[in-house]
């Protein structure tokens, strides 16, 4: 088996940060990304690269969590609105048995925070990570600025992230290239 350097990670494309009646959607800015995401995941696969599907979990009614002061209850744990969004859902189920493709429960901006992604990365000495899905300025930007912290080149598909707020987005991309050193493809 061909080991590549390079990672595709597929952050929060969920239905509740996608769909129109998404509880936290993003909408139409990141309904526009889903032909670029499913088409950029299938060419990760057939190059022979990692795949992560790494989605926001939420549990009903926990206050506990930090963001439930700052947003309504989203991604939810046996929702319809924490499936892959469109076609992404399809194409993880069809991947899902590779070895090179898993799927994380996230709990915070970072998907580096509480999952077991860094060791993924590590032990198929990955070196670059490639970031698609939204929000840009939230779980994008909190997963690039980890992955600068722990020695990895960070990639971000301009074409492949989004977010409802578009300050927030154009100074992720900015943050991206002229903070953390890495590239907006």
């Amino acid at each position: 088996m061909k080991i590549s350097k390079r990672a595709l990670l597929n952050i929060d494309y969920s239905n509740d940060f996608v769909a129109s009646d998404g509880t936290l959607t993003c909408g139409p800015v990141a309904q526009e990304l889903h032909d670029y995401i499913v088409k950029t995941t299938l060419n990760f696969n057939e190059a022979g690269d990692y795949i992560a599907f790494l989605v926001d979990l939420h549990h009903e009614g926990d206050k506990l969590h930090p963001e439930s002061k700052l947003f309504p209850d989203h991604n939810i744990e046996g929702t319809d609105g924490r499936k892959l969004y469109g076609k992404l859902e399809d194409t993880y189920q069809a991947l899902k048995e590779n070895p090179n493709v898993d799927y994380f429960d996230k709990t915070r901006y970072s998907a580096f925070v509480g999952t077991n992604l860094e060791l993924k990365l590590r032990e198929r000495e990955i070196t670059e990570v490639h970031l698609v899905g939204v929000c840009s300025d939230i779980c994008i930007l909190h997963t690039a600025i980890d992955a600068f912290n722990r020695g990895f080149d960070v990639v971000v598909h301009e074409n492949g992230v989004a977010s409802f707020n578009q300050a927030g987005h154009d100074f992720t991309l900015d943050h991206v290239v002229e903070v953390l050193g890495g590239h907006v493809i």
